[in-house]
């Protein structure tokens, strides 16, 4: 695989305006492209097999206006006022309501009486003649067009339901630019020249770019969430940026130490850049794996993302060895001031004395006797005179503490997670700028809070159980519940073989009590009785994630397992990367429930109020975070396994190890911390939770398990870390990550053990 990825990297080099040629003709190609055949995004919120998908499915075939969207439009007069005194213009409004395309019927709330007991709320049912995930945002805008002209009257209005919520585009803030600029900061700062530090952001825009008018295509094709390319992104900036800094690092250390410019890259993309492949293949395995939950949005959220980390991959070993092959000695320009960066120069006469490469002169990287030569002692950056390579030491001299006591601490974080409670996000979770939840919130002051969450019970009586004559007595146990305030008439189709009944719960969707409704009217419906409507479909959404979890969590541990043991002939690597990453992922767990569901610090991250945990969470976490933690694991343990195939020592590897890439991981995990952490401020509660649990989680990775959990547990287990069985290592096939050119560690005899 080395090989491969050095190939690939010289190829690039060798010519490099073809190779940002054909990435300009790419993106010339995807981008236009995306604007004019992409899709528009939905979320296809049915748990296949489900009771709501079952009365669906019959709604469509056999009472298609009853299966249509809707939606509702909620007028509210000023505080004092009643809202008949706006009647002509709020019946104005209707009637340019009901010229908008798709829209079968809309109701007169003065005519229907659907207006609040105090008379200041009224609303209008709108129907539409295509399902809910048919409708475009196109409709909802011309719906939003008919009702401005009342607003002029003094009367607020503001578009509500199921329809309008789903529907909705995600909402941005903008910081995700402030997360750019912190991240440029940070890598001028690891590079101390300011054109090393653009090269990484230059091409983490290009693959995230190429990678939304992909994801725009791909929804085309297929039903894609509305909050795919906010997470495309979000995880794109991340490893994009990461992966292009461990090349160019990788690249300018082969330089410093006195390697010409083609050399130096040639190296950096046959070892690094083999450690870009294995990390990006890692978060591609996890992403892609969404799709045995068998739920449409989150399969689409798998895919899109992993279509951006595998551009994010296609530039790091393409794009990038050709601008730094342009660029040679210019990547120290824009050197800042206190920097120790020298430029490095290349001259025909390796004897030459003002040969910076010559080994005559004292200045050359390569010499020596240059005391700034990584390989000199006397540099202050060599392994033995780094923290990192002093700490590494000092916690493999006392594993045990330092092992127990990061346990102690990552579990300590995660014990909020024992009490997670999951929820499916509705309206009145999204933020009060948006109008289906400033809908939402009038419709609860004016009709009570189960107005939002609306049921449809369907009865098919074609099959055995209740009847045409049984209809009424339907009703009205399904009305002595506790948990209904209301059962409407019922809907009748034209055939007579399907009634619907709407009904209203007395709590809000996302209330635990309205579950518990859900469950015991199912429990009292007959057989051939299905209750339906978008609170239970997200009920049933939330019950099969809780059932696919445990499944899916063990499919990506075995295939990342499987896939670390090639890469690293070895069990206990990816045995231990497994349990550490449950650790790390269990504390990003921890901190999102104490802050969104317990509201602790909730003024810090501008939360009104305590929510539950979106449903769809822990699940998108855990691939999102096994991937992100398996690449600081590829990368360190590449280098470790380099140095150890040097050394023959394994409490030396991981000193040496951490040495060359802790400052590296250090900064990568910075500049996804600050773009993850930019998120926080979008208006999306959904986005606010990944936001803050994602830089939890790279954090508490690149600093607890990174820096202690790693080295501690490598000192215990000593040479055991690299046992693979000889029947086992004859079978496997023999690939290669960071180091696994290096020549077999030296003997015994002349390198001491240090454990």
């Amino acid at each position: 695989m080395n090989r491969l990825t050095r190939r690939i990297g010289d190829a690039s080099a060798r010519r490099p305006w073809v190779t940002i040629a054909a990435w300009l003709a790419a993106l010339a190609l995807v981008l236009p492209l995306a604007g004019l055949a992409g899709g528009s995004f939905v979320d296809d919120l049915v748990a296949p097999g489900s009771q709501s998908e079952e009365a669906m499915e019959l709604l469509e075939e056999r009472f298609p206006e009853a299966s249509g969207g809707s939606a509702t439009t909620v007028f509210a007069a000023p505080e004092g006022e009643r809202i008949d005194r706006h009647r002509p213009a709020i019946e104005a409004a209707v009637a340019r309501i009901a010229d908008v395309e798709h829209v079968a019927k809309v109701t007169d709330p003065f005519t229907t009486g659907t207006v609040s007991p105090d008379g200041r709320i009224g609303l209008a049912h709108v129907t539409f003649d295509i399902p809910t995930m048919d409708v475009h945002p196109d409709q909802i805008d011309a719906l939003n067009s008919a009702i401005e002209p009342v607003r002029g009257d003094g009367v607020v209005a503001e578009l509500g339901g199921d329809t309008v919520f789903i529907n909705a585009e995600t909402p941005t803030s903008g910081s995700e630019a402030a997360g750019l600029l912190a991240a440029l900061v940070i890598l001028v700062v690891a590079f101390g020249t300011i054109v090393a530090a653009l090269v990484p952001i230059a091409l983490a825009l290009v693959a995230v770019a190429a990678g939304l008018g992909g994801i725009t295509l791909l929804a085309h094709a297929m039903d894609v969430s509305t909050a795919a390319p906010t997470i495309g992104a979000m995880i794109g900036l991340g490893v994009g940026i990461d992966y292009a800094l461990f090349i160019v690092a990788r690249y300018r250390e082969n330089r410093a130490a006195g390697q010409d410019n083609s050399t130096a890259l040639s190296n950096a993309m046959g070892s690094s850049g083999t450690a870009v492949l294995f990390a990006g293949g890692t978060v591609v395995v996890a992403m892609t794996a969404l799709a045995l939950t068998g739920l449409g949005f989150l399969t689409s959220i798998g895919l899109s993302t992993s279509l951006v980390v595998l551009l994010a991959v296609a530039t790091a070993l393409t794009l990038l060895p050709a601008l730094l092959s342009l660029l040679g000695d210019r990547i120290h320009k824009g050197r800042r001031r206190g920097s120790r960066t020298r430029r490095v120069k290349h001259l025909d006469n390796p004897g030459n004395p003002e040969n910076p490469e010559s080994t005559d002169n004292p200045e050359n990287p390569g010499n020596p006797g240059n005391p700034e030569n990584p390989g000199n002692p006397g540099n202050p950056e060599h392994p033995e005179n780094t923290a990192w390579w002093r700490f590494a030491h000092r916690v493999s001299g006392r594993p045990w503490p330092y092992l127990l006591a990061a346990s102690a601490a990552l579990l300590v974080l995660a014990l909020p997670a024992l009490r997670m409670e999951t929820g499916f996000p509705d309206a009145g979770n999204d933020a009060t700028s948006t109008t289906h939840r400033r809908a939402y919130d009038l419709l609860a002051e004016g009709f009570g809070p189960g107005f939002n969450a609306p049921l449809l019970i369907v009865a098919d009586l074609r099959g055995s159980g209740v009847d045409a004559e049984g209809i009424p007595e339907l009703s009205r146990r399904l009305a002595d519940d506790p948990g209904i305030a209301s059962v409407g008439e019922p809907l009748i189709s034209t055939a007579g073989d399907t009634v619907v009944l709407p009904t209203l719960p007395t709590t809000a969707p996302a209330d635990a009590a309205t579950s518990h409704t859900l469950e015991r009217i199912r429990d009292i419906v007959p057989d051939n009785v299905a209750v339906s409507g978008l609170t239970a479909m997200t009920d049933d959404l939330t019950r099969q994630l809780a059932d696919t979890l445990p499944v899916f969590i063990a499919a990506i541990i075995v295939v990342s397992f499987l896939l670390l043991m090639l890469v690293f002939r070895s069990i206990a690597v990816p045995l231990k990367a497994a349990v550490v990453n449950l650790l790390s992922i269990g504390g990003a767990y921890g901190v999102v429930v104490a802050v969104f569901q317990w509201g602790w610090l909730g003024e810090l991250f501008n939360l009104d109020e305590t929510l539950p945990i979106a449903s769809p969470l822990p699940t998108i976490f855990f691939a999102v975070l096994f991937g992100l933690s398996m690449d600081y694991e590829v990368f360190l343990l590449s280098r470790v396994r380099e140095e150890y195939a040097a050394t023959g020592d394994t409490t030396e590897s991981v000193a040496r190890g951490m040495a060359a890439t802790g400052r590296v991981i250090t900064s990568a995990a910075l500049i996804m911390t600050v773009v993850f952490l930019s998120f926080v401020a979008n208006p999306s509660p959904l986005v606010k939770m990944m936001g803050l649990g994602l830089a939890t989680a790279i954090v508490l990775d690149a600093t607890i398990v990174r820096m202690v959990l790693v080295p501690a547990a490598m000192a215990l287990m000593g040479r055991a870390t690299w046992w693979l069985p000889r029947a086992l290592d004859r079978r496997l096939p023999r690939i290669g990550a960071e180091g696994a050119d290096v020549p077999s560690p030296p003997e015994p005899a002349l390198v001491p053990n240090r454990q």
